[in-house]
């Protein structure tokens, strides 16, 4: 196989059908030899019915119909573990970014013969204010916290040299956080910048982004654990400094410190940071709790896939 497709379905009825149109008329002037996963993440509208019209049609297409919403990333993974390409493209089917783009992205990928993965980033990020402020501050906090730097406004879209692509989904971990996993696994990487439209809505709500930056930054770095410490020492140092200062104003100067509204609020500033430490470590201790349990990240209910000479299992992702 010389080129596999990866997408995921998740209230994706709108947009399949096009899709797949482009995404093949594309993918032919590249290879004869190509396939193209759907993967349908639970989706709660008709977008596996549409996915299976396809399937009995094209040969080339296979759909992965999990057990029920796993989420976004775990099915990309899902779907990348069935690809049996040489080369792997994976990509939204909202048409945010564009299909035709596979073709550029194949004549990038085969600029250089050690290059293993090119992946998008947006010229510009696209939507509405807070969209595109809270996108930049997520980039700017992971930066700050993490041991590794991630590319601002990276996309999904990308191609993927198998070799890479069996490495990348070697990590186990229940809690995915694609971005950052893409970038340990190594290998030589080039940013290719394009063009990402906004169609106007996003199954991603303000909790999951809050979500999404929380289990990057756990994932990789270990930084917010050292800075409890360190607050905590900053924070004895002062009060030791205060106290000293009272002791001095007592014996010298004879001035008592007085004022309960002063004490009220030490109490409550010094409680606030110590519930806020234990939020973090708490949020460590859940991750922790999660990996350990060593469920799988996803089910596959079923698998249609054409016998080819290429071995398909149903299996537990």
């Amino acid at each position: 196989m010389k080129l596999s497709i990866v997408t995921t379905l998740y209230y994706s009825a709108p947009y399949i059908e096009e899709f797949y149109r482009r995404i093949s008329d594309t993918a032919q002037k590249i290879t004869r030899d190509y396939e193209i996963i759907f993967v349908n993440d639970g989706s709660p509208d008709n977008s596996l019915e549409i996915a299976l019209y396809l399937y009995e049609k094209d040969e080339k297409v296979k759909v992965v119909d999990l057990s029920r919403n796993f989420g976004h990333y775990r099915a990309i993974f899902t779907g990348l573990s069935y690809a049996s390409g040489e080369y792997v493209y994976l990509t939204d089917c909202d048409l945010e970014e564009k299909p035709e783009l596979l073709e550029i992205f194949w004549e990038e990928a085969h600029s250089s013969f050690d290059l293993d993965v090119v992946y998008g980033v947006q010229k510009e990020r696209k939507g509405h204010l807070f969209r595109r402020i809270s996108g930049s501050l997520f980039y700017d906090i992971f930066n700050l916290l993490s041991d590794f730097k991630m590319s601002k406004n990276a996309t999904i879209t990308r191609i993927m040299t198998q070799r890479y692509v069996r490495d990348l989904i070697k990590h186990q971990e229940r809690e995915i956080a694609f971005a950052g996993l893409c970038i340990i696994t190594g290998y030589n990487q080039k940013s290719l910048c394009i063009e990402k439209e906004y169609k106007g809505s996003t199954t991603y709500g303000l909790l999951s982004r809050i979500k999404t930056v929380i289990n990057f930054v756990v994932s990789f770095t270990s930084r917010p654990l050292e800075q409890i410490f360190y607050l905590g020492l900053l924070i004895t140092f002062f009060s030791f400094l205060y106290f000293l200062s009272i002791i001095f104003q007592k014996i010298f100067f004879g001035i008592n410190v007085l004022g309960w509204s002063s004490i009220i609020v030490s109490i409550w500033f010094i409680g606030g940071i110590i519930i806020f430490n234990l939020g973090i470590i708490g949020i460590y201790l859940s991750k922790i709790f999660i990996e350990t349990k060593n469920r799988p990240y996803a089910i596959v209910r079923k698998l249609y896939a054409r016998k080819t000479n290429d071995r398909y299992i149903e299996k537990d992702c």
